[in-house]
Order: structure tokens, then C-alpha cells, then sequence
């Protein structure tokens, strides 16, 4: 059997998006990859043809270091998925092709030493996807590479594949979660086995009928505790907001998710009890009828009224704004209704709730601000407070930045102390050392809080409860 490695890796837009990587079972060797990185490039780099992942994030490394070493993988190193451990286990993903029909679980178990109730509890929580054609290697691949994905994907082998019949090839290369360890795999479907899965421990740990706001014919209001995830990631659809409300409230069928808020954010979300209110939903939210007020825990004092921003349309943390307008780059707008003094959340407080020091010098007092938010962008409260030199507290992933650019300015390629650029490359460059300048994305709480949402002029208003921060008074 021939074996080789690829020493690069792919970077994809999207939080979690692994579909460029693939493993050519039986022709290439299993191998272990040591990634050591930041959580944002971890997130979004996957090596082809590389079967295993292990990660450790730290907010000063943004250099990216792959080793590989022939290994093979064990049963006794795996047990069951649940009960969910207390931390998470280094990031693995095996990418199959498979050589021969067989039934899904029954494959993994063979391909990867896995035992089967392991595999079957891995395909519950949704971190099992097939494709029926192997994705497409990066450009960075070698001709060997290039050629066993040729073999593959020859139109003369495809042709004979009744599934894909009246599919482009794009079309057979998307991918899909398997649902059931019963489905049958035809021989040349593409496999992701998410082996390590993203874990949610603060689920078990939540009184989740204590966190129902209200309950109606056609959704549930949640109050979202921190450090968990609305509904679900591409490793992990069993450890959710949704999913856990759903139990607590004896529902029989599963709730669904309407819109999104951080896994680090807490405060109102919208479940819907059936697909047709997802649907109504999202309509408000297009036509603007949805009226988002939040509460931000900020390290410094910000200027009542309206913030303007634009943000940088690349899918990846972190998100980057200028204050300056540029070509289709995204409006960010946001209205701080009110900012008051507050004392800096004490050191129980801060434990309890895993929020993380992030070195900011001045810790007596935080700021308050109510915020009515404009447009809604992934990270955009915390991205635009960070510009102003008002990081959110426990925001690992922006407060490092802010504060190298308290001691300087010209840090921020964005900013009003900016360089005047003659040469893109040196823009290029100095875009990337202030990517690297941010932290990981925090572990459980930040200083934000959705602390109430209305719709239909206010006929329907919801709040949540005390954010974390007061909850020594409450």
C-alpha cells in the first residue's frame, strides 16, 4: 500500500467548513496531523487527505505548524459520546472514499477501528457526511493527488453510477448528513467522519425549563444560556438550545431554529414549533419587523446614538470593519440607547461563568450599554465596540486587538490613524498581522446579552431575565 502526505492545507469561508479535504481509502495511509493554531484558523483549515486532527488554541499563535506520523487508530481510546466529558478532545476528521457497497456504520467501524455503538452514537449527533462524488483537492495538491482524485471522478466511472445520473458533478460533490447507520454507501461515495465532535458541556448543566420565557401555539422564547449553540454545528446537532428545550417541554415533535445568536451570547431566541413559522419568521426578519435590543458589558464608556461601520464580506472570525464606506463591503449600524457605570463582574462571578482575562488594564469599572442593533452581522456588536476602543468583556477573540491598538493607533489597516498605502502587498501583509493581533473565540460568556425582542410593532415583546454579569444581585 503507497502512502504520502500533503504539508499544506485548505482555508474555506464559513465557520465550520470542511468539504475540501478527502482520504482515498486503501491507497493512502492513515496519518495523524498536529495542528497548533489559533481557534479561527482551526476552524477553517483542513489538510487533504489527512485522516486526523489535533488541536490547541492559544490567543498569541497565529503560525500554522502540521506534522504528520503514520499511527493507527484504536478501539479502547473510545467508548460512547455521552456521558459528554467535562472538555473537548482534539479535533479529528476522517475523510473516506468508499472502495466497496457496504452499510454506513458497518464501514466507519471497519475503515477507521471505531467501535459500533461509538459510530452510532457519532451519526445521532450528526457528525457523519457522504457526498457522492470526492470533493475537489486544493490547488496546493501534488500530481499524485490530482490523479488518484481523477481515477475517481473519470467520466467513464461516473457514467455508471446510477445516482448521479442527471447531476453535474458540482451537484454530487454536496454534501449531506447521514441520518440513519442503516443507509447503504455505493462504492466511490465521499465520507466526513467528525470522529472528535464540537462538545457542549454547559447543556447539562442548564435548568432549561427555568430558561422558557413563553410558549405559544407557534414558537417558544428561549432565554439562551451562554456556551451553547442555538441550533447545532456541522459536528453536532444533539447538544442544542433546540433540542434541550424540546425535552424540558415535553414536546414530541423536535423545535426549530429561527435565527441565530453566538454560542458566547446569552439572552431571547426564537424556536419555532413547526417549519411554517420558520418560514413566517424569516419574513419579519427580511421585511425588518424584528426589533433586536441588547445589552453589551463594554471595558470602556461609549458615546450615545448611532455607530456606522462596514464590514469586510470574507465568512471568517474575526470579522474586520472600516469606518470608511468601501465596495461591497456590508453596512453595520447600531444605536446605543444608554450607557451607565457599572462595577468591573468580580472574580466569583468571572469563574462561574468561564470568562476569560484578557489583559485589559483597568478593571474597577465596565460600562453598561443598552443597544437597539440596526443591521444584524455575525459579530457585529462585538466587532464595532472593538473598533471604538470599547471591547466587550470576556471577549477573547476581539479585546487582544483593541488593546495593541490602544498603544498604537496605526495598527488598524481600517482605523481613523491608518497608513496611506502606495503598495497592496504591504496592505496585504499588515491585514494579516492584525487578523493575528485577535484571540480565540471565548469559551462560555461574554458581555452580551439579547435581552429583548418584539415583532409586529411591538404586539409581541419578549426579555430575558438578569444577564450573567448582575446575577450576584439578582
Amino acid at each position: 500500500m503507497s502512502s504520502f502526505s500533503l504539508a499544506a492545507s485548505i482555508f474555506t469561508g464559513g465557520y465550520r467548513s470542511f468539504g475540501a479535504s478527502v482520504t482515498l481509502l486503501r491507497t493512502l495511509a492513515s496519518t495523524h496531523v498536529n495542528v497548533l493554531n489559533k481557534r479561527r484558523t482551526c476552524n477553517n483549515s483542513v489538510a487533504w487527505f489527512s485522516s486526523s486532527h489535533r488541536r490547541q488554541c492559544g490567543c498569541q499563535s497565529s503560525k500554522l505548524e502540521v506534522s504528520y506520523t503514520s499511527s493507527a487508530n484504536s478501539c479502547s481510546d473510545y467508548d460512547r459520546l455521552l456521558p459528554c466529558p467535562p472538555y473537548s478532545r482534539p479535533l479529528r476528521i476522517e475523510h473516506l472514499v468508499v472502495s466497496e457497497e457496504a452499510r454506513v456504520l458497518d464501514y466507519i467501524c471497519k475503515s477507521l477501528d471505531l467501535p459500533p455503538l461509538f459510530v452510532a452514537d457519532l451519526i445521532h449527533f450528526g457528525a457523519v457526511h457522504y457526498a457522492l462524488v470526492c470533493p475537489k483537492p486544493p490547488p496546493t495538491a501534488t500530481p499524485e493527488q490530482v490523479a488518484l482524485f481523477e481515477k475517481f471522478t473519470a467520466p467513464l466511472l461516473l457514467k455508471k453510477r446510477a445516482s448521479i445520473k442527471g447531476k453535474t458533478v458540482r451537484e454530487a460533490q454536496k454534501t449531506f448528513r447521514i441520518t440513519h447507520g442503516d443507509q447503504l454507501l455505493e462504492a466511490g461515495t465521499y465520507l466526513r467522519v467528525h470522529v472528535h465532535p464540537k462538545r457542549f458541556p454547559r447543556c447539562y448543566e442548564v435548568d432549561w425549563k427555568s430558561r422558557i420565557i413563553a410558549v405559544t401555539d407557534s414558537y417558544v422564547i428561549l432565554d439562551k444560556p451562554s456556551g451553547t449553540t442555538v441550533g447545532g454545528t456541522t459536528d453536532n446537532i444533539e447538544e442544542t438550545c433546540a433540542t434541550f428545550a424540546t425535552r424540558a417541554l415535553g414536546f414530541k415533535f423536535p423545535l426549530k431554529t429561527t435565527h441565530q445568536i453566538d454560542n458566547c451570547t446569552e439572552g431571547c431566541v426564537v424556536l419555532a414549533r413547526a417549519i411554517e413559522y420558520c418560514s413566517e419568521f424569516h419574513g419579519k426578519i427580511r421585511e425588518k419587523k424584528v426589533k433586536k435590543l441588547y445589552l453589551a458589558l463594554a471595558a470602556s464608556p461609549v458615546p450615545a446614538g448611532i455607530i456606522t461601520h462596514y464590514m469586510r464580506p470574507i465568512n471568517i472570525a474575526p470579522r474586520l470593519v472600516s469606518e470608511e464606506s468601501k465596495e461591497r463591503w456590508h453596512l453595520c449600524q447600531l444605536e446605543v440607547l444608554d450607557c451607565r457605570k457599572v462595577p468591573w463582574p468580580d472574580a466569583v462571578t468571572e469563574e462561574k461563568y468561564s470568562v476569560e482575562n484578557c489583559g485589559w488594564p483597568s478593571k474597577d469599572f465596565a460600562y453598561e450599554c443598552k443597544i437597539n442593533l440596526l443591521t444584524g452581522r455575525t459579530h457585529q456588536i462585538r466587532a464595532q465596540l472593538a473598533a471604538i476602543g470599547a471591547p466587550l468583556v470576556g471577549d477573547s477573540m476581539y479585546m487582544p486587538a483593541a488593546i495593541a491598538k490602544m498603544a498604537n493607533p496605526e495598527l488598524d489597516p481600517y482605523g481613523k490613524y491608518r497608513k496611506q498605502y502606495t503598495d497592496e502587498s504591504d496592505e496585504a501583509v499588515d491585514v494579516a498581522d492584525w487578523i493575528a493581533r485577535h484571540g480565540k473565540e471565548p469559551t462560555i460568556a461574554i458581555g452580551l446579552q439579547a435581552c429583548e425582542i418584539s415583532w409586529d410593532d411591538g404586539k409581541q415583546n419578549y426579555k430575558a431575565g438578569s444577564p450573567w454579569w448582575r446575577c450576584r444581585l439578582a
